[in-house]
């Protein structure tokens, strides 16, 4: 067996100690890595950025003596600024667009030891659950190659879920971590608002609605990571209750008993697909059986009024955004030089008033405050991540003229994560169910603001009670 097959669905742990042991060389797992990236990626569409001669460059120097020293990794193609490798955040108007400086996070991944191999593909300005840009096509799902891999870290979920990197960078503003996590059967975390740095390029992202960190294919692998990238950058405008000990060392630790509420209510407008409700029904049982006090409680959430808001912010974001590209390219802003709901969104954020967007911002806190209110009561709130297992390629094209229909779809298929971008808490998705078609459904758990270390525990125990590992999708390394 070569080394490619040997090491493709091993953790980044586990490939770390085997760099650590002198048993294989960076140089190995890198050439391993690109080896698996080229023969799977004319099916996925996963990887759009190569970095290979950078990959292979740094694999043959001295390598920082960080945890995941040698491990190939694959950043998200938005926000995370590589020096010297193009940004485009899955739109045309950045196609030829590089940078010129690393993100802190970045810096932080490659003290960490971690090589990049290139970047991985988005939907146009990380606007859609689901990965298919009209400028790079749609990335496929190892699980059933018609079907959406979600998004907006849908090339990230697909290169770790088909074994190309056991681990990649994701960021996630209203589920874009967990929702791709979700499709294809990895473990999604969600950190507290302000736990990883979003600088020197920005303070926050969207009022606070964004945050960064990985899909993984190991709990102790997202723990690890959050380890090596989590605390406060110079200048950041706010940042997370730090935590009490490392993050791996919870992730190993027992959760003790939980007080644990569960929800398969979305609102009266939303149907929640049967397997997404068994999946919950399902990880609710387990939980009890592993010795937690399990009851079912929806916390009231004015579901209406917080989508309105949701909906001003993220346009408003979008239009600030593509003026933000237009200043840094020097290119003059047109509908024909994006996507129709891109340019859609661009032209209702232009009609979101300032006190529109105060107004919103409003909402969404009083939004956090009573949900904090409500887990003061439970340690975890346990959802369904989506509405549906992974939709069909092409669920949410819009005809022409009506361009935002596509995006209104969005809304039945996740209706529960963003809940924890408005509130900024930290928030898991676990692959602990396959539905009868063979198409991982994740299910959604929720901790309290800060309380990442709760929820590795929980996640931890879950993984050993249910390892999810061993499973493979159709298209593998």
């Amino acid at each position: 067996m070569s080394i490619a097959e040997e090491t493709a669905f091993l953790d980044a742990t586990a490939l770390a100690d085997l760099v650590k042991r002198k048993e294989v060389k960076p140089i190995e797992l890198v050439e391993a890595a690109i080896e698996r990236i080229e023969r799977l990626n004319p099916t996925l569409n996963a990887v759009v950025t190569p970095m290979y001669d950078q990959a292979r460059e740094g694999a043959k120097g001295l390598l920082p003596e960080g945890p995941f020293a040698g491990v190939p990794y694959l950043l998200k193609d938005i926000l995370a600024s590589c020096a010297g490798v193009r940004m485009t955040l899955g739109t045309s108007l950045m196609r030829d667009f590089v940078s010129d400086h690393d993100s802190e996070l970045v810096r932080r991944l490659k003290r960490a030891g971690l090589i990049i191999l290139g970047k991985t593909s988005t939907p146009e300005l990380g606007l859609l659950p689901t990965t298919e840009p009209r400028l790079f096509g749609p990335c496929r799902n190892p699980w059933d190659t018609a079907r959406t891999t979600g998004g907006s870290s849908g090339g990230s979920a697909a290169a770790v879920a088909a074994g190309m990197v056991a681990m990649a960078h994701g960021n996630d503003g209203g589920g874009s971590i967990r929702i791709p996590a979700s499709c294809c059967g990895l473990f999604g975390l969600k950190p507290t608002r302000g736990r990883n740095p979003l600088g020197p390029d920005f303070g926050d992202v969207l009022s606070g609605l964004v945050a960064e960190h990985a899909i993984t294919r190991s709990v102790r692998d997202s723990a690890a990571l959050l380890d090596c990238t989590s605390g406060p950058d110079v200048g950041d405008p706010y940042w997370a209750p730090p935590p009490v000990r490392p993050f791996l060392e919870e992730a190993g630790a027992q959760p003790g008993r939980l007080r644990i509420a569960f929800s398969v209510d979305a609102g009266p407008d939303i149907k929640i697909h049967k397997d997404c409700v068994t999946a919950v029904h399902d990880a609710a049982a387990l939980c009890a059986e592993l010795g937690h006090d399990v009851v079912e409680r929806t916390p009231n959430v004015q579901r209406e009024a917080v989508n309105r808001a949701f909906m001003a912010v993220w346009a408003a974001g979008c239009t600030g955004n593509l003026e933000g590209i237009s200043y840094v390219t020097g290119k003059k802003l047109g509908p024909d030089q994006v996507e129709p709901l891109t340019w859609a969104l661009h032209e209702m954020g232009l009609k979101v008033r300032a006190a529109d967007y105060l107004l919103s911002l409003m909402v969404l806190q009083k939004l956090s405050r009573d949900l904090h209110r409500f887990m003061a009561d439970y340690d975890v709130l346990l959802t369904p991540t989506l509405g549906e297992p992974p939709v069909p390629l092409g669920t949410f094209d819009a005809p022409p003229d009506n361009p935002l229909l596509g995006f209104l779809r969005t809304f039945q298929f996740v209706p529960f994560t963003p809940i924890a971008n408005a509130t900024g808490q930290p928030a898991m998705t676990v692959p602990l169910h396959w539905n009868d078609e063979g198409l991982p459904v994740g299910v959604h758990f929720m901790g309290r603001f800060g309380d990442e270390a709760t929820l590795f525990r929980l996640a931890a125990q879950l993984e050993q009670a249910r390892p999810w590992s061993i499973r493979r999708p159709s298209v593998s390394a």
